[in-house]
């Protein structure tokens, strides 16, 4: 199981590079860098490149509105080129309220906009003339839209590789069979290792069915809170104003993927009361009505005997790479806790 960590986009971002050199040296695998309406992703994550030289860098994600295609795909390869092959290229919807309420661009088709984006991106990157009829995307501009003069074009360098895995971020059923089939790595949110054959299995037996053997096994990342030591059980509270803020506050009644996913989970109930309370201005509150097995199920929070027996129910889930957000501050923390869970994942 690779170990990767996310370096928060609201604030600290020196300091968590700072870290990252002695986070490398004691076994880290991969960063994340998120993008959400913070600064952007693509500067971080190639200053990053510059300050490392062996741990993988991710966006986790890009947001698929926000870029065109092609632009998306020279990202990727500039990012693959200044870090020596190590970048992997994370994309998702993000939702309507970053992307209408902060872009001001609309929010539609998700799906078929994310396959096409990535048929796009491979084409760029085998350095092919880019030509796509797609629902979304047209490559180049037929000459009744445009000036006329646009003709197919390929990519001026040559990238490090031509094929950079591809991770996408899905929870619903479609956009998960989809990931299954289409891509290299899956990032899901709020993984429930014991609920999720039954939430997740049948829509990644459809995507794999379909999935073509080239792309190897589906990497699952997952981001997991992580506190190892016997007294550090209360700090799983930290994560109680994430929850509520997703299952609350990220769209409105009705449109709320992340609710959606709580009620999958068996919470309908306790989602109801979250997202009402949440709406209503009463963020603490709301913190405090999610569900405290919720919380445990979806954390590595405890002694070390208690999260070496959750790890394996994550590896038994099929996780292949931990994203973990450390509970306790510090450098030496962070540290003794790769090297803890490298040690535990075996």
């Amino acid at each position: 199981m690779r170990i990767g960590m996310q370096i928060d986009y609201a604030g600290g971002f020196a300091e968590s590079v700072a870290d990252l050199v002695e986070l490398e040296k004691a076994g880290l695998d991969i960063v994340f860098v998120p993008e959400a309406y913070s600064f952007d992703a693509v500067s971080q994550l190639g200053y990053i490149a510059a300050k490392t030289e062996r741990v993988g860098i991710a966006s986790g994600i890009l947001q698929i509105y926000t870029r065109t295609p092609t632009l998306t795909a020279m990202t990727a390869a500039g990012l693959d080129f200044v870090s020596d092959g190590r970048f992997t290229l994370g994309i998702g919807a993000s939702g309507p309220q970053v992307i209408e309420g902060f872009h001001g661009v609309r929010y539609d088709a998700p799906l078929g906009r994310t396959r096409e984006i990535v048929e796009i991106c491979r084409q760029v990157w085998r350095r092919e003339r880019v030509v796509h009829e797609g629902r979304y995307y047209r490559i180049p501009l037929p000459a009744d839209e445009g000036t006329g003069l646009g003709k197919p074009l390929k990519l001026i360098n040559r990238p490090v590789r031509e094929r950079i895995p591809v991770m996408l971020a899905a929870i619903g059923p479609k956009n998960v069979a989809m990931t299954a089939e289409i891509a290299e790595g899956w990032q899901p949110i709020f993984f429930h290792p014991e609920k999720a054959a039954e939430v997740w299995g049948p829509a990644l037996a459809e995507g794999m069915a379909k999935r073509d053997p080239a792309l190897g096994p589906l990497d699952t990342s997952v981001m997991v809170p992580v506190a190892i030591g016997d007294d550090v059980a209360p700090l799983v509270d930290y994560v109680r104003p994430v929850l509520a803020l997703y299952i609350g506050g990220m769209g409105a009644r009705g449109k709320n993927f992340y609710n959606e996913l709580a009620c999958r989970y068996g919470y309908e109930a306790e989602a109801k009361r979250i997202q009402d309370l949440y709406l209503d201005g009463k963020k603490d509150e709301a913190a405090a009505a999610v569900p405290a097995d919720l919380l445990n199920a979806i954390s590595l929070v405890g002694p070390r005997g208690h999260v070496k027996e959750r790890l394996a129910a994550f590896t038994e889930a099929g996780v292949t790479t931990l994203q973990v957000t450390p509970l306790q501050p510090g450098t030496e923390n962070r540290t003794a806790l790769v090297r803890e869970l490298r040690e535990l994942a075996g």
